[in-house]
């Protein structure tokens, strides 16, 4: 037990540094280091759902998507390949819908696309990129971490047994306020909290975080599969790491085009989008 909690520990930090490493340095760092994960993660789902052995032609299309979106992510616009993603969304669709096949096929050519765009885009190039994105890695890490330690230590009822078990409502109420708390603080660090939009803007990415996390259990349970893949020592896979993560930036990149399309579609960086004062 004490050796494996030991790899989790070493593999943890590693990948706290190449996630933290990559953010600092901004720029084609960032961007491998989301095409990366974003693969990964389609990898990971198509294992997980049998995509090849259901549709093997239907799962090549996923990886072709997956390219395509990744060559995108490096040399294109998030504008761009948001327009790509849909497209190739509807594609699967409409071969799944005329062919048969897997609904499981759109849906993973959006989660793991999405992944790479939403990382990138809130990232991006500008110094208010590198904040936006500590920013949200405050918040998950945090909500994650303390809604373990609270849901062990206060307990209760569950949150979502069928889901995840082990989840309780202490441990999702603990770990939401303490999200709120560190975004909070990380804004502040380098602005002035004038108005309540921050702590806000701090819950919804929590609580989109822990419905990351309850939406890849709900996969696991419903393929019958205990972690996602065995790429991580001692963590599972990538998804088992970023499910959280991928919610909480999808909801950053929605809320982020929200805004957008109500300032009459003015364009900026993604991170000025979201934390500008």
């Amino acid at each position: 037990m004490q050796s494996e909690l030991r790899l989790r520990i070493i593999s943890g930090i590693v990948l706290a540094i190449i996630a933290l490493g990559a953010t600092w340095v901004g720029g084609t760092a960032f961007e491998l280091l989301s095409v990366a994960i974003a693969v990964l993660v389609y990898y990971e789902w198509s294992t997980i759902t049998r995509l090849a052995e259901r549709d093997f032609q239907g799962n090549a299309f996923g990886w072709l998507a997956q390219a395509v979106i990744a060559a995108l992510i490096l040399f294109g616009g998030a504008d761009v390949t948001l327009l790509v993603l849909a497209a190739f969304a509807v594609i699967a669709a409409a071969w799944v819908f005329f062919r048969g096949g897997s609904w499981w096929l759109p849906g993973g050519i959006v989660y793991a696309g999405l992944t790479g765009i939403s990382l990138s885009a809130i990232r991006g190039d500008s110094d208010i990129g590198l904040i936006a994105m500590i920013f949200v890695f405050a918040v998950v890490w945090a909500t994650d971490i303390l809604a373990y330690f609270t849901g062990r230590a206060i307990g209760g009822p569950k949150l979502a047994p069928r889901i995840s078990p082990g989840k309780t409502w202490s441990g999702a109420i603990g770990g939401t306020v303490c999200g709120v708390i560190a975004g909070v603080a990380v804004f502040m660090s380098h602005f002035s909290l004038d108005d309540a939009r921050i702590p806000l803007l701090a819950l919804a990415l929590s609580v989109a975080s822990q419905i990351g996390d309850l939406f890849e259990s709900h996969i696991k349970r419903r393929f019958g599969v205990k972690d996602s893949s065995k790429l991580i020592p001692g963590h599972g896979g990538v998804m088992d790491r970023v499910d959280g993560l991928v919610f909480a930036c999808f909801a950053a990149l929605l809320i982020a085009l929200v805004q957008v399309m109500s300032a009459g579609g003015q364009s900026a960086p993604m991170g000025a989008i979201l934390l500008a004062p």
